[in-house]
């Protein structure tokens, strides 16, 4: 790679991780008290998923540890927004479910954040924003290939 492609990863690089942390900043601060990110998150993608997913599915969804999620997990249940129980057909297993107090914590949490989301979009605009969807896709796929 020459100079000047590691200089343009570099930047493309630097860019995505201060647009991260300034974003979990913007969102944490807008979600409602008492729930976190990584709850948010979790119970989003449970929102839309068909079927319930095992906790190991899930630390992988979110590239984390399975201990991690299952801090979250426990966090989850203890409020009630989500039912973990066992696979029947082997014990060793769990599956987890959003519960119905999990989809109204959940819209809840869209509720609170769709202000700040949409001041965003709306100041870099709409046009921009879709541009660049199918380049963030593509380098998340190709991160999650490595």
């Amino acid at each position: 790679m020459t100079d000047q492609h590691n200089s343009l990863a570099i930047s493309l690089f630097s860019e995505i991780f201060m647009a991260d942390q300034l974003a979990r900043n913007r969102l944490g601060k807008a979600l409602p008290k008492g729930m976190e990110l990584s709850h948010f998150s979790v119970l989003n993608h449970l929102m839309h998923v068909s079927s319930e997913r095992s906790p190991a599915q899930l630390a992988k969804a979110f590239s984390v540890t399975r201990g991690a999620m299952t801090n979250t997990l426990s966090k989850l249940e203890a409020a009630g927004h989500v039912h973990i129980r066992p696979d029947w057909d082997d014990a060793r297993r769990k599956f987890v479910a959003i519960s119905p107090s999990g989809r109204r914590a959940c819209e809840a949490a869209l509720t609170a954040i769709a202000p700040a989301v949409a001041s965003v979009v709306g100041d870099i605009g709409s046009d921009k924003v879709r541009s660049i969807l199918p380049v963030l896709r593509e380098l998340r796929v190709r991160l999650a290939e490595n």
